[in-house]
C-alpha cells in the first residue's frame, strides 16, 4: 500500500479510503450490510494496508459509526488508523437536530465519539453547507472541537468553491482551524469539480478525497438506460438516478468497458485508476458490499493509464448541472 500526505498536513493516509456507508443496518437501506457480514471488509482492508476509514453520523442513523468503531477496535490499534466522520444530516425530530449550528456540532461530536467508542476522530467533516447558519459560527465551533482534542483535523464536503473559500477565509480571519480536505463528488461521468473546486484545493494544498469515484456503481457497466441493473443498489438507489443515466454517461461507460476488456481488468479498476491519476486527488472513497469489490479496488492501484487512454475516457464528457450539493 502506498501512503500519501493528507493535503499539506503531515498525516499519512492510504491511497484508498474505505467508505463505511455500506456497513450499518439493512433496515436503513436494502443494500447496506448488517454488522456481522460487515466485519470481514474492515479486516480485509486493514490487512491490505488501508488505514483511512470514512463514515458519518447520518449513515444508518448512527449504526454505521457503531459498527465501524467496534470493528476497528477489534482489528486495529486506534493510533494506527485514520478515522473520519461527518456532521450536518438530520439525526432527530427536533429543530436543532441537523445543520451546522454550534449547538448541533457540539452535540453531534460527542454523540459520534460515543458511538465510535473513541476519544477523538482524526478528521471531522461538515457533510454539506448550511445556509441557515453563519459560517463564522460554524468555523468557531469546529475550531473549539479541535482545541478540545475531540478532532485532530477538520474537512468539508460538497459545496460551491466560493463557499469553501469563504469558510477558509473566515478561519484565517479569526485565527481558527482551516479545512484540510474536501470530499467532493467527482468521477468519470461527473467532472464539474474540475472547473473551480479542484483547482482551488490544489492551489491551497487541500486534499481531494472524492466520494462516489465509481458513480455509485454506474461505471461498473451493469446499468441500463431504463434505470435498471443487476444489483440491489442499482434498483434501489433513486439518488443515483438523479445524478447519472444520461446518454453521454452511458457512452463513457462503454469506453471504460472497452478499455477494461483490452487491459484484461474490470471496469472498476479502470475508473479508479483514472481518478487516482487526477491532479490533487489523495484518496478516493470506495465502497464494498461484495468481497471482489475490495479486491478489485486494491488491484486498481497497480493500473497505470497512458495519456492517450485518459484522453479516450474523457473526450465524450458533456457538462452536467451541479449535482450532489444537497
Amino acid at each position: 500500500m502506498e501512503y500519501i500526505n493528507l493535503g499539506k498536513t503531515g498525516l499519512k493516509v492510504s491511497r484508498l479510503c474505505l467508505g463505511c456507508m455500506t456497513y450499518g443496518a439493512s433496515k436503513w437501506r436494502a443494500w447496506v450490510l448488517d454488522e456481522e457480514p460487515s466485519r470481514a471488509y474492515f479486516k480485509r482492508a486493514l490487512d491490505a494496508g488501508i488505514n483511512f476509514f470514512d463514515t458519518a453520523d447520518v449513515y444508518s442513523q448512527g449504526v454505521s459509526e457503531e459498527v465501524t468503531g467496534r470493528a476497528l477496535k477489534d482489528f486495529a490499534r486506534r493510533d494506527q488508523v485514520v478515522l473520519a466522520t461527518k456532521v450536518h444530516g438530520q439525526m432527530g425530530d427536533g429543530p436543532n437536530d441537523h445543520g451546522l449550528s454550534r449547538k448541533h456540532i457540539m452535540d453531534s461530536i460527542d454523540a459520534s465519539l460515543r458511538r465510535l467508542g473513541t476519544e477523538y476522530v482524526d478528521l471531522y467533516q461538515i457533510h454539506r453547507w448550511d445556509s441557515a447558519t453563519p459560517i463564522e459560527e460554524t468555523m468557531r465551533a469546529l475550531n473549539d472541537v479541535v482545541r478540545a482534542g475531540k478532532a485532530r483535523y477538520i474537512g468539508a464536503s460538497s459545496m460551491y468553491a466560493w463557499q469553501f473559500a469563504k469558510a477558509q477565509f473566515t478561519a484565517d480571519a479569526h485565527g481558527g482551524t482551516r479545512f484540510v480536505s474536501m470530499q467532493n463528488h467527482y468521477n468519470l461521468v461527473y467532472r464539474e469539480e474540475e472547473r473551480e473546486m479542484n483547482p482551488l484545493c490544489r492551489d491551497q494544498g487541500v486534499a481531494l478525497i472524492p466520494w462516489s469515484p465509481l458513480a455509485r456503481g454506474f461505471l461498473a457497466g451493469n446499468r441500463t438506460r431504463d434505470k435498471k441493473g443487476e444489483t440491489v443498489r442499482s434498483t434501489g438507489d433513486p439518488f443515483a438516478h438523479q445524478l447519472y443515466y444520461r446518454d453521454a454517461d452511458f457512452q463513457i461507460v462503454d469506453r471504460v468497458t472497452e478499455l477494461a476488456k483490452k487491459r484484461g481488468v474490470k471496469n472498476m479498476q479502470i475508473a479508479l485508476a483514472w481518478i487516482l491519476q487526477q491532479p490533487g486527488v489523495t484518496a478516493p472513497i470506495i465502497g464494498a458490499s461484495k468481497p471482489h469489490h475490495l479486491d478489485e479496488a486494491l488491484s486498481a492501484l497497480d493500473v497505470k493509464l497512458s495519456a492517450d487512454e485518459c484522453k479516450y475516457l474523457e473526450e465524450l464528457y458533456q457538462p452536467h448541472p451541479v449535482l450532489g450539493h444537497s
